[in-house]
């Protein structure tokens, strides 16, 4: 296996499956209602196809070449054909900002670009006067007045197969595959720059630790251009796995019906969507029903994976629970998961205890762009951990800074950030990716990582507040949806809390009815809200010492998104963006206790 590393590159994944597995599908999509699967010879075809009108176009080794689409079987022959003619895969997010657009198209001197539609080619043309080396655009929907993505294709009919045998063959597995723009929370994006080798390498560490084997089923719904779900997706190549791609968020409950997945992806916002489902499904259940609903997940939320710490009396409990209740969550889910892998942000305690309960396979691991991306998972054969991100896997090295920061060593590790030296030499010393995550091991192995070192703050009697810990335990909260602590500087810690309206809604027609028939303002804004908000910020407060709790919390009655801008693409709090969006209530808050 370690000379089959050396050798590949991402592109031949495909290839090496038509060798092993002939006959297997490579992808499934829904085409009117219906799941068409691709074999992975015609997926072939396709790839070489677009290579050549990139080769007709002028597509030169190591030139960049932009991919802005989501989830589809074109993303994927896009991203083959690019790198196998040696140029560089640039793929971006199609819901970041334009001067994001503009600054990455620059920075990589795109001149060819493919999007997916007609408001992203008209958003790219739009822009077209400030991109400076970008000459061509082909868009993959039917758009009027565009170039068809199927005319690169057409393009490259007159090139013969000897030139692009040659072009495939100058690749070699040390050469840059893909730019991959960090989205950050703060500052221009970053270009990480990663080889075949640094991603193929991830995908044996991935497959090291992926319980399936050939001709199973997968289903993918995040974005391929997230570092995560991209390695994830060539490793299904690499074992065989048939990747079926979602339609969309809305419509994941049919489709992972109808697929019945043995593994997918998932980022914990989407998990607490899942479970705040569930939930709310078992909360409109009356009389014994109810009791019975709620005592199961009571057991769930009381689970340890490990077998040794859990009584004679709890594995029993636990059995009929699963009957009465839980063995419904795990079918619901399709009935044939092996695996959830999720990865991204931190999940929070109690819904990975009570999914684990109910037999979904949850594996919580932790990684970031920069390590191509998996760096440490929890996982069954090697041991789990609740509130970590588990242990180490194959080929990588970690260790802790004398501060608590996480670094990171192996064939993984970036080649730096494209055209930057000097924060490729503050991230990258002796060889070690600092990642910027704070971290303890638990007995001695377990990562649990407790912040992110730029978001640790102090409050003006010195005591430093770490934020993470806080916020995941604020929205166990059933009442609150979103969490984001504030105060560096301060008297005291805060916090911006989104509450969970509908929740609140529903509790308020048996507790409050007197609130029912208010606009969402006004209701948010009562005195019996606010006042159930605190009770539950003084509920997650007991965790914490003193000076960690929360005072005087900030109720907001927008949810963070990444349209109005405080979430990155990957989900994750902008706190710069949102602490500028209420710098007024902050203010206010603060302003009022000196006076």
């Amino acid at each position: 296996m370690e000379q089959e590393q050396q050798d590949l590159r991402l592109f031949d994944l495909a290839r090496r499956q038509l060798n092993l597995y002939p006959n297997l599908s490579i992808f499934a999509h829904k085409i009117n209602e219906d799941w068409k699967e691709i074999k992975t010879s015609e997926f072939l075809k396709e790839v070489d196809a677009f290579s050549k009108g990139l080769i007709e176009l002028g597509v030169k080794p190591n030139e960049k070449v932009g991919l802005i689409a989501d989830s589809s079987v074109e993303w994927h022959i896009i991203d083959f054909a690019i790198q196998q003619i040696g140029a560089v895969c640039v793929a971006m997010y199609p819901n970041i900002t334009d001067s994001d657009y503009q600054y990455i198209f620059n920075d990589a001197e795109i001149k060819v670009c493919i999007v997916s539609n007609k408001n992203l080619y008209n958003r790219i043309i739009q822009l077209q006067g400030s991109l400076y080396t970008l000459k061509f655009v082909f868009v993959m929907d039917e758009v009027p007045n565009s170039r068809n993505w199927k005319e690169l294709a057409e393009l490259g009919n007159n090139i013969p197969d000897e030139t692009l045998n040659f072009r495939r063959d100058a690749v070699k597995p040390a050469d840059l595959a893909t730019l991959i723009y960090t989205s950050g929370t703060t500052g221009k994006p970053k270009g990480v720059m990663l080889t075949h080798n640094n991603i193929v390498f991830n995908v044996m560490s991935a497959r090291d630790i992926t319980p399936l084997q050939a001709y199973t089923r997968a289903l993918t719904f995040l974005p391929p251009c997230h570092a995560y779900e991209r390695m994830v997706i060539y490793t299904y190549m690499y074992i065989g796995i048939t990747t079926y791609i979602a339609e969309s968020l809305d419509k994941i409950g049919n489709n992972i019906k109808e697929a019945k997945p043995h593994i997918m992806t998932a980022v914990p916002r989407i998990l607490e969507k899942v479970y705040e489902k569930i939930m709310k499904t078992g909360h409109e259940l009356t009389g014994t029903k109810r009791k019975v609903f709620d005592w199961a997940v009571s057991v769930g939320e009381a689970y340890d994976p490990n077998p040794k710490n859990r009584s004679f009396a709890y594995d029993i409990k636990l059995k009929l629970a699963k009957k009465l209740v839980l063995d419904k969550w795990y079918d619901a889910l399709g009935g044939h998961l092996v695996t959830v892998a999720s990865g991204s942000a931190s999940l929070q305690n109690k819904l990975a205890r009570v999914f684990l309960a109910a037999g979904i396979p949850l594996y919580e691991g932790y990684g970031m762009t920069e390590a191509s991306p998996l760096i440490s998972v929890n996982h069954y054969e090697k041991g789990v951990r609740v509130g970590t991100v588990g242990l180490p896997v194959k080929y990588v090295e970690v260790k802790l800074a004398e501060d608590g920061e996480i670094l990171v060593k192996g064939p993984n590790v970036m080649q730096g950030y494209y055209k930057n030296p000097e924060e490729t030499a503050k991230t990258i010393i002796d060889g070690w990716l600092h990642t910027g995550d704070i971290a303890v091991m638990e007995e001695g192995k377990f990562i649990k990582i407790i912040d992110r070192k730029k978001e640790m703050f102090k409050i003006s009697g010195g005591k430093y507040v770490i934020p993470q810990p806080i916020e995941k335990k604020l929205v166990e909260s059933y009442f609150i949806e979103q969490a984001m602590v504030i105060g560096d500087g301060q008297k005291f810690a805060s916090a911006y809390i989104v509450p969970n309206y509908s929740n609140l809604m529903n509790w308020s027609k048996s507790s409050a009815p007197e609130l029912m028939g208010m606009s969402k303002e006004e209701f948010l804004n009562h005195p019996t809200i606010v006042k159930k908000i605190n009770a539950e910020v003084r509920l997650a407060n007991q965790h914490f010492g003193n000076w960690e709790q929360i005072k005087k919390p900030i109720i907001l009655h927008d949810e963070f998104t990444i349209d109005g801008g405080e979430l990155t693409p990957t989900l994750k709090m902008k706190r710069k963006v949102i602490l500028e969006k209420y710098k007024q209530q902050f203010n206010d808050l603060y302003k009022s206790e000196e006076d």
